[in-house]
């Protein structure tokens, strides 16, 4: 714990959602248990929030108020008809053998109360307001400590907000705060805390470097996730594998190999993405990539193939046109066939046979290469970029899985064309990919490799950066 840092106790009737406020403040989905079973927390459990390294603030989840109605009862009796605080008559009833007894679960979230600077009281929102609720705000009202009442679960429609925040005008509760904790926002974190600020001003420095604390790491998870989707993206797009064009019985089960080693880099990044989120692997469902095989391979003298030589028309006579130039140059040949190219043409030849030599090397030895097409890689940056969006989106109290069959390819950044641009140049570099036959490390070294991919995580990083403000 800190020696002189904000200290906050977190109250509330049972099953509020207390621990679940504590878990999505310390982005800690271990801490303490969420359950629907009430009265889960059973003593004062500790924790500390942190800013530029160091502990700023204690946050202390305490037991439900369980029996708030027999409480006050009894703290009006120990007041009969004399004119005393009520800060007082706390005191009396928790030096008393009810303390000990029939309220003593109560007794322990009062006590952390009265030793903390602040309360947040938490509310589900979506409960009807009752009498327990009137007299645990009364009960916490003679304290003598601000208290912030939070409303939780708010983002769903049966949330009654308008008639919480009635009720807590009634009682002199104005700085009410609206913060989910299953749906994350990050500008309802921020303004919880800013209550929390008005009603401690002393604390307000703390504060203010815990938002600005927040503020950084968030915009540097969603780079770090950006890159990890670059990555992704760059070993799908640059993957290549060379196949027996003649051996048609050998292609299922190469087909099959190669969207395997594809799904299993994709798996690898999502469970990069829930660590850097600080998620469990169980929170996303494994789903293979919903795409039939001939969506998979992609020839050499595919359409696309014919685009990267510079040729924009897919036809089989300027296939074979670019195959047989090419061909010439590369054997230092003077014929450049009947004419088909010549000018402009017979450069862009040479450049596309440096690039693509060994692809149509492989082609004269008889071999054909399987290859992410666009749809597939369309696909993987709409999955990726969905569950980074989700995670951005995913208090840690939540307990749903998220599912990305849904995934959309035709928005955001998933769907651009500056995204294809980027990834057609990868796929001009197999050895840019650490999935491809015989690439090392070596690959990193690559400046151009950096810098596609730098440019990529830019575009990525660019459309995510939406979610974070």
């Amino acid at each position: 714990m800190t020696a002189a840092g904000l200290k906050v106790a977190v109250v509330g009737h049972t099953n509020t959602g207390k621990t679940s406020l504590m878990r999505t403040l310390m982005r800690d989905v271990e801490f303490g248990e969420v359950s629907d079973r009430p009265a889960v927390t059973r003593e004062v459990e500790a924790a500390v929030l942190r800013a530029g390294g160091r502990a700023v603030v204690d946050l202390y989840d305490t037991p439900g108020l369980e029996d708030s109605i027999g409480l006050l009862e009894h703290l009006d009796a120990l007041r009969g008809g004399r004119r005393v605080d009520g800060i007082d008559v706390i005191g009396e009833f928790l030096e008393g053998a009810e303390a000990q007894g029939r309220f003593r679960q109560e007794a322990k979230a009062i006590r952390q109360v009265l030793l903390s600077d602040v309360a947040l009281y938490v509310i589900d929102a979506r409960d009807r307001v009752l009498a327990k609720h009137r007299d645990e705000l009364e009960i916490l009202g003679r304290c003598a400590r601000p208290v912030v009442p939070v409303l939780n679960f708010t983002a769903g429609p049966d949330a009654r907000t308008v008639e919480w925040r009635a009720q807590l005008s009634r009682v002199n509760m104005h700085a009410a705060a609206e913060f989910d904790t299953v749906v994350f926002d990050a500008q309802g974190e921020r303004r919880l805390f800013e209550k929390m600020r008005t009603l401690v001003d002393a604390h307000a420095a703390t504060i203010d470097a815990l938002l600005a604390d927040r503020a950084e790491a968030r915009t540097a998870l969603v780079a770090s996730s950006a890159a990890a989707l670059a990555e992704l993206l760059i070993d799908a797009a640059a993957y290549t594998e060379s196949a027996p064009a003649a051996n048609a019985s050998d292609a299922p089960e190469m087909l099959r190999r190669f969207r395997e080693k594809v799904r299993q880099r994709e798996q690898q990044c999502v469970e990069e993405l829930l660590v850097l989120h600080r998620f469990r692997p169980g929170d996303v469902a494994e789903e293979a990539l919903p795409l039939e095989d001939g969506r998979w391979g992609l020839d050499l003298f595919s359409p696309e193939a014919v685009k990267q030589f510079g040729v924009s028309a897919g036809g089989a006579a300027a296939v074979g046109a670019l195959v047989g130039l090419t061909l010439d140059v590369m054997l230092a040949g003077l014929s450049l066939g009947t004419g088909t190219m010549a000018g402009a043409a017979v450069g862009g030849a040479v450049g596309a046979a440096r690039m693509h030599g060994r692809r149509l090397v492989n082609r004269l030895r008889g071999l054909t290469e399987l290859r992410c097409d666009d749809v597939t890689l369309r696909l993987l940056a709409g999955r990726q970029t969905l569950l980074v969006r989700a995670l951005l989106r995913r208090g840690h109290a939540a307990v749903n899985t998220i599912h990305l069959e849904g995934a959309s390819t035709a928005s955001g950044v998933e769907g651009s064309r500056r995204l294809m641009q980027h990834l057609g140049r990868a796929r001009g570099h197999p050895h840019w990919s650490a999935l491809s036959p015989s690439t090392t490390a070596a690959r990193y070294a690559d400046p151009a490799r950096h810098e596609a991919l730098q440019r990529l995580a830019d575009l990525i990083r660019t459309t995510l950066m939406a979610d974070v403000e």
